[in-house]
């Protein structure tokens, strides 16, 4: 049956391009966004700073435990602030038999340049020798990597907890990172975590057992790390690329599988429908039911193939442009390996050829079920309507979809909510997808006495011909309510996020100006810059991060700290219930989103995880609404003083009159590098940063947007062509060309305003939902150009893939169309 597949290929190019095409662009999507995700999971982190150590002891992640359905489930998340181990099992491991050197790690962060700092004991673990100069004797000197292009002899100037030093370099050495060593005790002095180290690297005598150690890391609450483990205690760049390939692939990636599985089987379940009359005449000349199967399956299996042989290359050189996408905007750094698709070729291969078999056989099923007697009479009218089970099944979806937006928020967060509307929405796709036999009835009916009020005749026979073609265009219906709830929704949902952001952030500063450096401030900056004249207030603010009991397990959600002393004179959370006037040690305030995901009111105690997996339980002392442009958790400074990784002040939010301004800038000019800066010029900044932050999401909505709209396009142009003989027919009983094109102008119109409608519709119902529930707001903003955007978009993609078509069936005298096959 393959030679015969082929054949009948040959001969019906138009659908077998339309389905090739989707394929293609499918296994390109398949293959790019697989190839990152592959990336992020074969990357394994190389130890650099403890190439030599036999074992290094951490605390990285923060774990929970907790019944689900009777089975115990533990949820394990990184922790944002990385984490510290109680320094004092630095001595406990030095008595443990068979240990021949440890070292505590006092990790520095150094905001300008970027670098991490180390205690010159550290050094040893590293297993390099030292390129030039010599080891750090004085607090004033350090030994540099040598990408800091700097020699033996030179001065550096690090700012390190907001405050700028000089240092003589004494050496440098290739250590693989941007590491900078002080003395021991330089480090110590400088850590933001005293009598807490970063982590502990341990050598041991060949043959030593390492099992005391990992009793003695275990009862301190920490983690011990062996082999290529190791690399995975030092925090990289490499290791924030890793997980944002595989966060941002797995909360996408299935969505975009399911949207191919939607387009690929739209496609040739069109195609063999539109060849009904042909495979009931193999029927009726006594071709077996498993033969013809096996000759569609044999079709779509060589469409497949041969789309995996052009979209897989493809792939792989999209794969190439976001990757060097991704580093020239500061996503992934350029050391970054690459996968070169091993399994994700394959893999996306596999998915085409299994969606297109499967789909040739469900299509399949009604011709290749009756007796061969009655094949040809069977095909010859559509269906009335579709059977009792598909409904069913489209009500109980559209059931799921109508109750599924309050779970979509259990994830938190931009992509979460992302993630979340393209689930809510793909229910809503196929309950219309169920249900489109009957809405297209229902809807023919409705238009019947409109239609030939505006069209007149050619209406009259348009509409005559929705009635008859219930069932017929249920798949394009479903391609234009994909695309228009696509465009309208999950585009939409990333331009509300970042609005209100922006917007909450700027309503919420009182502040008129705000100070910031490139390394951050010193913790006390609030206090300072409160004393000069004319200051009113002044709030110093950190973001960080808190990890929350949520449905499922566990996850992070951003915070701030905050200095509580006037507080509410430099920012305004649109506080509900509660006052933010009681923040203070051992308090929280949290956002409305946040309490209600967390069941958390006032008065409540919260138990959390702090930024390095402290465990606190904190008084509740407020509810407020601006969660998005400050975070879901607001923390009084005290709290979080010594759990986060740098000693830093992000911003302050200062509160003054116009004669602050000269008090303010002579602050600032004693500190290289702080700026003063108005609260609009601040708003801005948020605003351009959000853009950047949002591209990866962008890039992959315009992914699953612009695959919608090619299945619409695909759907409706084989639709189109498959109406040659009804056409030509039409042609030859009198009906002039001219009454053909504004009939299907009419049937278009039909069909395009029930499209937009449902999808306009399930669009505003799945951004509504979303949106409500991480700003509170029901009604989500709609640029007016992207509404136009997608309304007329749609409409002039409905209109080009079928009057275009239908004006190239109507160049050709009828009498050459009626005669050849649907």
């Amino acid at each position: 049956m393959t030679g015969l597949a082929a054949r009948l290929l040959r001969h019906r190019a138009g659908p077998a391009a339309a389905t090739l095409l989707a394929l293609v662009a499918g296994v390109l999507i398949l293959v790019a966004m697989g190839t990152l995700v592959e990336s992020g999971l074969r990357f394994r982190a190389e130890p650099r700073l403890w190439a030599a150590a036999d074992v290094v002891v951490a605390n990285r992640t923060v774990s929970h435990t907790f019944k689900e359905f009777g089975d115990t489930t533990t949820s394990t998340v990184a922790l944002p602030e990385g984490g510290t181990v109680d320094a004092a099992v630095v001595d406990r491991i030095r008595q443990v038999p068979g240990v021949a050197a440890v070292t505590g790690d006092d990790a520095v962060v150094i905001g300008t340049p970027a670098a991490l700092g180390h205690g010159w004991d550290t050094y040893a673990f590293t297993g390099r020798r030292i390129v030039a100069g010599a080891a750090p004797r004085a607090d004033d000197e350090v030994l540099l990597d040598t990408r800091f292009g700097v020699a033996p002899g030179d001065r550096i100037d690090l700012v390190v907890g907001g405050v700028g030093r000089s240092y003589l370099v004494s050496g440098t050495a290739e250590t693989g990172t941007a590491a900078v060593f002080f003395t021991d005790a330089q480090a110590a002095r400088l850590s933001a975590h005293p009598g807490r180290v970063d982590a502990i690297g341990v050598r041991m005598v060949p043959g030593a057992d390492v099992g005391a150690v990992r009793e003695i890391a275990s009862a301190a609450g920490a983690t011990t790390y062996a082999g290529n483990d190791r690399g995975n205690v030092e925090q990289s760049e490499n290791q924030a690329a890793q997980t944002l390939l595989v966060t941002a692939g797995s909360a996408f990636g299935g969505y975009v599988v399911l949207l191919i599985v939607f387009v690929v089987a739209g496609t040739i379940g069109l195609s063999v429908r539109h060849r009904r009359r042909d495979l009931a005449l193999l029927r009726a000349v006594a071709a077996t039911p498993g033969q013809v199967r096996r000759m569609l399956i044999a079709e779509a299996a060589l469409l497949a193939l041969v789309g995996s042989a052009v979209g897989g290359p493809a792939g792989l050189l999209a794969a190439r442009w976001v990757h060097g996408e991704l580093v020239e905007r500061g996503f992934v750094p350029a050391s970054f390996p690459m996968a070169g698709g091993l399994f994700a070729v394959p893999a996306a291969v596999g998915t085409a050829v299994l969606v297109a078999v499967l789909a040739a056989l469900v299509a399949a099923r009604r011709v290749t079920g009756i007796k061969p007697i009655e094949a040809l009479g069977e095909i010859a009218v559509e269906p009335r309507r579709s059977g009792r089970v598909r409904l069913i099944a489209g009500v109980l979806t559209l059931a799921a979809a109508g109750t599924s937006g309050a779970f979509t928020l259990g994830a938190g967060g931009s992509t979460g909510a992302l993630a979340g509307a393209a689930g809510m929405l793909y229910l809503f796709v196929i309950a219309v997808a169920l249900l489109a036999p009957r809405i297209n009835a229902y809807a023919a009916r409705l238009l019947t006495p409109l239609l030939p009020r505006v069209w007149r005749v050619s209406g009259y026979l348009a509409a005559a011909n929705l009635r008859a073609n219930a069932q017929g265009m249920a798949t394009v219906l479903t391609a234009l309510v994909l695309s228009v709830g696509f465009g309208g929704s999950v585009w939409f949902l990333q331009t509300n996020l970042e609005r209100q952001t922006t917007t909450q952030s700027s309503a919420g500063t009182l502040a008129e100006r705000v100070v910031v450096a490139p390394g951050g401030l010193p913790a006390d900056a609030a206090r300072e810059i409160r004393e000069l004249t004319g200051v009113r207030a002044a709030t110093g603010v950190r973001r960080t991060q808190v990890v929350v009991r949520a449905l499922g397990g566990i996850e992070p959600v951003g915070a701030q700290s905050v200095d509580p002393a006037g507080v509410t004179s430099t920012m305004d959370l649109a506080v509900r219930a509660g006052n933010l006037t009681d923040l203070r040690a051992g308090t929280v305030a949290v956002s409305a989103t946040q309490a209600s995901s967390s069941g958390w009111d006032v008065g409540d105690r919260a138990e959390l995880w702090l930024g390095d997996g402290t465990p606190v339980t904190l008084d509740v002392i407020a509810i407020y609404g601006r969660g998005l442009g400050f975070g879901d958790v607001t923390l009084a400074a005290e709290t979080v003083a010594g759990h986060t990784a740098a000693n830093t002040t992000d911003e302050v939010l200062v509160s003054a009159g116009p004669e602050a301004d000269t008090a303010l800038a002579t602050w600032s000019a004693g500190r290289p590098g702080t700026e003063v800066l108005d609260a609009a010029t601040r708003t801005r900044l948020i605003s351009t940063d959000l853009a950047l932050g949002a591209w990866l999401n962008r890039l992959l909505i315009g992914v699953m947007v612009g695959y919608a709209a090619l299945a619409a396009a695909t759907t409706m142009v084989m639709a189109a062509l498959a109406r040659r003989r009804e056409l030509a027919l039409l042609q030859l009983v009198g009906v002039t060309r001219r009454q053909i094109r504004a009939m299907v102008q009419a049937e278009q119109a039909g069909l395009l305003g029930t499209a937009v409608l449902i999808g306009a519709t399930i669009a505003a119902l799945t951004l509504s939902a979303i949106v409500n529930g991480l700003t509170g707001s029901p009604i989500p903003y709609v640029p007016p150009l992207g509404g136009v955007a997608v309304l007329g978009g749609t409409t002039l993609l409905a209109l080009a893939t079928t009057v275009w078509p239908v004006r190239r069936l109507l160049s050709a005298p009828p009498i050459d169309n009626i005669g050849v096959k649907e």
